[in-house]
């Protein structure tokens, strides 16, 4: 039992919950390690969002809203961090949601939709066929979900997949909390915050911006900048951290 007074007692409550979830199958033992690795960099940033943060979620709405066929692609964690999350972003962006995973099984898939259904969200179902060049289970997809989408978002991703989607022409969407890791580097557009204080953002976004704004935002942004922004905040919040 974590007391509520406990100074770490969200963290310590979402580990326990990631475990319940790995125990259910819902998420895999590696999951549990890429989350560790992302809270240990949550850490640098400060456990917020951070200006560079919220300018990329402003124009990740952007992407989304403006786009002919937006997908969220989803795995174990995002799925057991943040169903509710990605109900309200489908919700208000109109994007399809697909199941993608690492370590893949029918078993794993129908869990995590479960779950996923089970907060409203609609999810794409269907036999995946193996669309992406990759040589593991993430090439697999659903022809009318990642496969025909035109905006892919990709929280907690790997980044031979989302070097694979651009390579594909697919504008990625990617939310890391690594700002060096493959994934942030090859992403169009990275966020670097964590996954379920992005995806609130990004709704409220998808719902406050106008078409015209959109339309500047999408197509008026450098990817090396933001990450560039987010290293600086991190660098700062390092130097400043024993004064």
């Amino acid at each position: 039992m974590i007391p509520n007074d406990h100074p770490r007692y969200r963290s310590l409550a979402v580990r326990e919950h990631l475990a319940r979830c790995a125990k259910a199958g819902i998420l895999s033992l590696e999951g549990l390690t890429a989350h560790g690795r992302g809270e240990a960099f949550d850490y640098l940033i400060g456990e917020r969002t951070t200006e560079s943060a919220l300018a990329a979620e402003r124009i990740a709405a952007a992407l989304l809203v403006g786009a002919r066929n937006p997908v969220i692609s989803v795995n174990g964690n995002t799925a057991a961090l943040a169903a509710d999350g990605i109900a309200r972003l489908q919700q208000v962006s109109g994007a399809a949601v697909e199941v993608n995973l690492f370590h893949r099984s029918e078993e794993r898939i129908r869990k995590i939709t479960g779950l996923l259904e089970e907060q409203g969200v609609r999810v794409l179902k269907g036999d995946a066929e193996r669309l992406l060049p990759l040589s593991h289970d993430r090439a697999l997809c659903l022809p009318g979900g990642i496969g025909s989408a035109d905006v892919v978002l990709v929280p907690l991703e790997d980044g031979d997949r989302c070097t694979a989607l651009r390579e594909m022409g697919k504008t990625v969407i990617a939310i890391d909390l690594n700002p060096l890791s493959r994934t942030a580097q090859s992403a169009s557009l990275t966020i670097v915050d964590e996954v379920t204080r992005a995806l609130p953002v990004i709704a409220r976004f998808c719902s406050e911006l106008s078409p015209g704004e959109a339309a500047v935002l999408a197509s008026g942004f450098s990817n090396r900048d933001i990450l560039r922004a987010a290293l600086q905040e991190i660098q700062e919040r390092i130097a400043h951290a024993l004064d």
